[in-house]
């Protein structure tokens, strides 16, 4: 998994065999459609508490799942803060948490103002 922010895209890339046991494939939101910014310290605790998932799931461990309303999407690793954010695009995603060993950073970067086109 690796995780690329942009001026135009945030952009979740997955292995292939995260996408065949994930049942996912990439990620790739607007970057202006992403709000909500935060550090989850936990994400594995927190992501316990959601409901129904599908997808790689190894509790405690490691997840690549979706919903099953497919409107939220976990990419988690234990031992890894995360970065969660709200997608507003339009389409069917609503939610992202993605570990990321430099979440604080990659959080301030989505908080930042875009710069003008």
């Amino acid at each position: 998994m690796h995780l690329e922010v942009s001026d135009e895209y945030v952009e979740v890339r997955l292995a292939r065999w995260e996408k065949i046991l994930g049942l996912m494939g990439d990620i790739r939101v607007p970057r202006a459609a992403v709000s909500d910014v935060q550090v989850v310290h936990d994400p594995l605790r927190a992501v316990l508490r959601t409901g129904l998932k599908a997808g790689l799931r190894l509790p405690g461990l490691y997840y690549v799942a979706r919903s099953i309303k497919l409107d939220r999407a976990w990419v988690l690793r234990r031992g890894v803060q995360a970065v969660s954010f709200a997608v507003d695009d339009g389409g069917v995603l609503r939610h992202v948490v993605v570990s990321a060993p430099d979440a604080d950073a990659v959080a301030q970067q989505l908080r930042a103002p875009l710069a003008p086109a």
